[in-house]
C-alpha cells in the first residue's frame, strides 16, 4: 500500500537547510517539516516558532503557533495535509494539529502499557481525551480519507470470508465494497501500522483506505462472527432491550452518576454521564435502538408509550439485580428532531448528609452565615444557584443543623430527595392532587417551627415564603439564580414589594460545585500570561498560592478530578444593603454595598481562594465560575474568609 505507507516526510535531514538541521533533528515536528518542504513555512520562521514555543508556559502545537503568528491558514494545511500521505502515529499527530496535549497523549500510552491489547486510538476515546466523532472528522478532513459508516446488510460477504477470523480479533479494520478491482477498507485508525499491514497480506496493494468510527466496524465484526443475515434492529427483542436499559442503570448506580442523558443523534445513540457535575460519552448504541430504548423507559416510568410527539415526565424506581441496591429516578422524555431524548436524575433517598462545618464554607463565611442567617428566630434563608448546584445538599445541611426535640419542621419537596428523622415531609404529587399550591396552603395550619419549600418556583410561592416569615416563622428554600445579589432582583423582577424582601429575607447564600483535583495526580500549575490578564491581576496579586492541578491517573479515569467542592457567596442583608433594596438601587450598587458594609465575598473570589489552597484548578474557576467584578488579591482575601 504504497499510497498510505510512504513517508510523505524523510526522518534523515539531509536535504535540508544547513540553519535547520539543529532544529528538525529534535524530532516530533513531522507536519512542521512537511510544511518547510512544502515551501509554506521559511526555516527562519520555524525557528522562530520554536523559540516562542519554548518560551510559552502553556503547552502549544507548532501549527497553533504558526495559525497565531499568521503564517498558516486552515485552508493551507487541508491542502497540504490532503496531497501526501503522513507516516505518523495517531496520537503524535493529533499533539502535532493541537488537538490534545502531550500531556494527555502521556497518559494515553501509561495506560497502553497496562493493557497493551488496547490501541491508542481506543484509549483516547474511551478516557475522553477526544470524541470519537471529531477524531473521525480530523483524519477525514486533514488526511483526505472518506468518512464511511459501515453496515452489515450492505457489506460484500466475500471480501468480509477473505479475512481470516483471527485478523478480526487483532485488528480494527472490516473491508466493505470493491471498486475497479480495489477493496474499500474501513480503518478505525488509518495510520496504525499494523492494520496496513494485515490488510496488505490480504488484499495486496490494490486497497482503497476510508475511516469508520469503532462501534459501526466492530458491530459488522461481531454479526459477522455469528452469522448474522439481520440488521442489528432485527437482532434486538424484547429480553435484549431490557439487558440494555438495566445495564445503563447498573453502570450508572456503581460510577456514582447523578444523571443519565440518552440522546439520538442523526446516526447513533449515545449514552452520556454526568459525573461530578461534567457529562462524558458512555457508550454509543445503533440508532435503531433508540425507539426501544425510549418504550422499555416509559414502561418502567409509567409514561404515555404511544404519545411520542409531546413532552412527558415520569419516575422509575428501579431495583438493582447486580447490586441489590435500590434506584428512585426522576425522568424526562424530550422531543426532538431525531427522536425522544431521555434524561434521567438519580435521587438518593437515604444520601449521606453532609454537616454544616463540612459543606466547604470558609471560617469567617460560615460562622456569618450561622449567626445572621441559621440563629435567627424568624426570617427567609435563600440558597441559590443553578441547577447541579448543590443547592438543596446545602439545605438539608442547615435543617439537620436546626433540627432538635423543640423544632417542628415541615417540608414540602418534589420530590424528597434526602429521609431525615424527626422531620415532617411531603412529596409533591400533582396526579393525584398534592400540588405545590395545596400543600403550602395547609403547611402554615400544621403549627410549624420551620418550613422548608423544595423551591421558589413563582409568585404564589414567593409570597407564601414571605407571608410565613411575617407571621414569626423560619423559612429555607432554594432559588435558581447566578448569584446572590440576582437572587433580589429576580424577587423584584416577579412583583415582590421592596419593604417586604427587605424585612423577611436574611440572607441568600449562592453556591456552585467545581470539581476537586484528584489527590493521587496532583501536579504544580503556573498561570498562563492570557490568565493572569483575564483575572486583571499581577504575578504578586497571586502571592503564596498553592496552585495545582490534576496530571491524570487511573483512580480519577485520567480526567485529574475526583470529588466535588462547594463555591460559596454569602449575601447578608444588613442595614445598608436593605436601604439599597428599598431604594431600588441597581445590582452594582448593591453587590458594592454588600463588599464594602458586610464584607461579600464573590463566587470567583471563593474560587480563587480555594484554588491557591489546591482544592481546584485555577482553569477550573475560570470556566465554570461567573467573573462580575475585578478579584481582589489573594493576601486580601484569605483575610476576609479567615483563612
Amino acid at each position: 500500500m504504497p499510497e498510505v505507507n510512504k513517508p510523505a516526510v524523510q526522518k534523515n535531514t539531509e536535504n535540508l537547510p544547513e540553519l535547520l538541521k539543529p532544529v528538525m533533528a529534535e524530532g516530533g515536528d513531522t507536519i512542521a517539516r512537511l510544511l518547510v518542504e512544502q515551501e509554506l513555512i521559511t526555516p527562519a520562521k520555524l525557528i522562530y516558532a520554536k523559540r516562542i514555543k519554548a518560551k510559552l508556559v502553556s503547552d502549544r502545537s507548532l501549527v497553533e503557533i504558526f495559525k497565531e503568528l499568521g503564517l498558516l491558514t486552515n485552508q493551507q494545511l487541508n491542502e497540504v495535509l490532503k496531497k501526501q500521505r503522513l507516516n505518523i502515529r495517531i496520537g503524535d499527530l493529533l499533539v502535532e494539529m493541537g488537538f490534545i496535549h502531550q500531556g494527555d497523549l502521556d497518559a494515553a500510552l501509561a495506560i497502553q502499557v497496562e493493557n497493551r491489547q488496547q490501541k491508542i486510538g481506543d484509549i483516547l476515546v474511551e478516557y475522553g481525551f477526544i470524541d470519537e466523532h471529531r477524531l473521525m472528522e480530523i483524519l477525514a478532513s486533514k488526511l483526505g480519507y472518506p468518512f464511511v459508516e459501515p453496515v452489515f446488510a450492505e457489506i460484500d460477504r466475500e471480501l468480509l470470508a477473505q479475512v481470516p477470523a483471527k485478523m478480526f480479533a487483532q485488528h480494527s479494520f472490516v473491508p466493505i465494497a470493491r471498486i475497479d478491482g480495489r477493496a474499500i477498507i474501513a480503518f478505525v485508525d488509518p495510520l496504525d501500522l499494523e492494520d496496513l499491514e494485515a490488510v496488505d497480506r490480504v488484499f495486496g496493494r490494490q486497497v482503497l483506505p476510508a475511516i469508520g468510527t469503532r462501534q459501526a466496524i466492530r458491530e459488522v465484526i461481531e454479526l459477522y462472527r455469528r452469522g448474522a443475515q439481520r440488521s442489528e434492529a432485527e437482532v434486538a427483542d424484547d429480553s435484549t432491550i431490557i439487558g440494555i436499559v438495566n445495564s445503563l442503570l447498573d453502570d450508572a448506580m456503581q460510577q456514582g452518576v447523578s444523571d443519565i442523558h440518552v440522546e439520538p443523534m442523526k446516526d447513533r445513540l449515545r449514552v452520556r454521564f454526568r459525573r461530578d457535575g461534567v457529562l462524558g460519552v458512555h457508550k454509543e448504541m445503533s440508532l435503531d435502538l433508540a425507539a426501544p430504548v425510549a418504550t422499555r423507559m416509559k414502561v418502567m416510568a409509567e409514561a404515555d408509550i404511544a404519545e411520542r410527539r409531546r413532552h412527558q415526565d415520569g419516575r422509575i424506581l428501579y431495583e438493582s439485580a447486580a447490586t441489590g441496591m435500590t434506584l428512585d429516578l426522576r425522568v424526562s422524555f424530550y422531543i426532538t428532531v431525531h427522536g425522544e431524548k431521555i434524561v434521567l436524575r438519580l435521587m438518593n433517598k437515604k444520601g449521606e448528609l453532609l454537616d454544616i462545618d463540612d459543606i466547604g464554607m470558609a471560617p469567617r463565611m460560615l460562622h456569618q452565615f450561622r449567626d445572621e442567617g441559621l440563629a435567627s428566630p424568624s426570617g427567609i434563608i435563600v440558597v441559590t444557584g443553578p441547577t447541579g448546584a448543590g443547592k438543596t445538599t446545602t439545605l438539608y445541611s442547615c435543617v439537620n443543623h436546626l433540627n432538635d426535640l423543640e423544632s417542628c419542621i415541615i417540608t414540602a419537596e418534589e420530590p424528597v430527595e434526602y429521609v431525615l428523622d424527626g422531620i415532617t415531609q411531603c412529596s409533591i404529587n400533582p396526579k393525584i392532587g398534592v400540588t405545590f399550591t395545596e400543600t403550602l396552603r395547609h403547611i402554615v395550619r400544621q403549627d410549624p417551627d420551620i418550613i422548608v419549600m423544595g423551591e421558589i418556583r413563582d409568585t404564589f410561592s414567593a409570597e407564601t415564603a414571605i407571608q410565613a416569615s411575617l407571621t414569626g416563622h423560619k423559612v429555607l428554600t432554594t432559588f435558581h439564580t447566578e448569584d446572590a445579589v440576582g437572587g433580589l432582583l429576580r424577587l423584584l423582577n416577579m412583583g415582590i414589594e421592596a419593604f417586604l424582601i427587605a424585612s423577611t429575607i436574611n440572607c441568600m447564600l449562592a453556591q456552585r460545585l467545581l470539581r476537586r483535583i484528584c489527590p493521587n495526580c496532583t501536579v504544580p500549575y503556573t498561570p498562563t500570561p492570557d490568565e493572569y490578564r483575564r483575572l486583571g491581576y499581577t504575578h504578586g496579586d497571586l502571592a503564596g498560592a498553592d496552585l495545582q492541578i490534576g496530571r491524570g491517573c487511573t483512580t480519577c479515569r485520567f480526567t485529574g478530578y475526583k470529588g466535588r467542592v462547594g463555591i460559596f457567596e454569602l449575601l447578608v442583608l444588613n442595614d445598608e444593603v436593605k436601604e439599597a433594596v428599598l431604594a431600588r438601587k441597581t445590582v452594582q450598587e448593591i453587590r458594592r454595598i454588600s463588599i464594602e458594609t458586610s464584607g461579600l465575598i464573590t463566587l470567583m473570589e471563593d474560587g480563587i481562594a480555594k484554588a491557591a489552597r489546591g482544592k481546584v484548578s485555577l482553569p477550573e474557576v475560570m470556566r465554570r465560575l461567573p467573573r462580575i467584578l475585578k478579584p481582589r488579591p489573594l493576601h486580601e482575601l484569605r483575610r476576609l474568609l479567615g483563612e
